[in-house]
């Protein structure tokens, strides 16, 4: 069996479980990934390097300093990239859904990264999303919209504070 072989087996063996309420009502019980993302950390963890499985990203990393100015990014700025494209997707989906019509948007993910008690570490997110060609009543409820259909939004909810600032231009 080939190593791509491999990773497509167990992505069919990947359980998405939803969360609980009434919104989740509709949803199957144990949906299975339509996708699934694989990356592998070697080294010193966070001075450590980090591909992913198909090798298009391709990173040596370091820990975050805010003295310096590194020439190596880190995992925050990995999830923060993350979390800015994905929830610019679930507003642009969220705009079309409520049929809104949203001529641009854009969103800027900032993860602070700090103690929360002795030896232990946590994360805050904020979001500041600009929607263009829109009033600010309209955007921000195409962005409660989106907190509800973003994959990051969801893994985050209840785990770390994250705050979303919502303009319009």
């Amino acid at each position: 069996m080939t190593e791509q072989t491999d990773t497509v087996a167990a992505d069919a063996d990947l359980d998405i479980t939803p969360g609980e309420g009434a919104a989740h009502a509709r949803t199957p019980k144990h949906p299975k990934a339509f996708y699934t993302a694989e990356a592998h950390a070697t080294g010193d963890g966070r001075n450590g390097h980090v591909t992913t499985s198909d090798g298009l990203l391709d990173l040596d990393l370091v820990i975050p300093n805010p003295i310096t100015k590194p020439k190596k990014t880190n995992p925050e700025q990995l999830f923060a990239s993350g979390f800015a494209a994905c929830f610019n997707s679930a507003f642009q989906g969220a705009a079309k859904l409520l049929k809104v019509k949203l001529p641009a948007s854009e969103v800027t993910a900032r993860v602070g990264i700090g103690p929360v008690a002795l030896n232990r570490f946590g994360l805050g997110v904020r979001l500041t999303v600009t929607a263009a060609g829109i009033d600010q009543e309209t955007a921000e409820r195409v962005a409660s919209k989106a907190e509800e259909m973003c994959p990051y939004s969801n893994a985050t909810r209840g785990n770390i504070p994250v705050e979303i600032e919502v303009r319009v231009k």
